[in-house]
């Protein structure tokens, strides 16, 4: 299977879903994101699905700049 890109499910994926694809077991995507991608989507996301370096990179820089906003206000 082949993951929708991370640009269109990111900002929609709760925070839950956030912090997983963020936690330990990246790049591995749990349950939860598999299934909140596959509802936001509608793609076909499998149960080995892993994000590449580069989507990896702008989870973690969208959630920098989430937080910098947050700290700003």
């Amino acid at each position: 299977m082949t993951l929708p890109p991370l640009r269109e499910w990111w900002s929609e994926l709760s925070l839950e879903a956030r912090v997983e694809v963020l936690g330990d077991t990246a790049p591995h995507l749990g349950e939860r994101t598999r299934e909140e991608i596959r509802t936001i989507t509608g793609a076909v996301v499998g149960m080995a699905e892993t994000l590449s370096d580069d989507d990896l990179e702008y989870a973690r820089s969208e959630a920098r700049s989430e937080i910098a906003a947050d700290d700003s206000s």
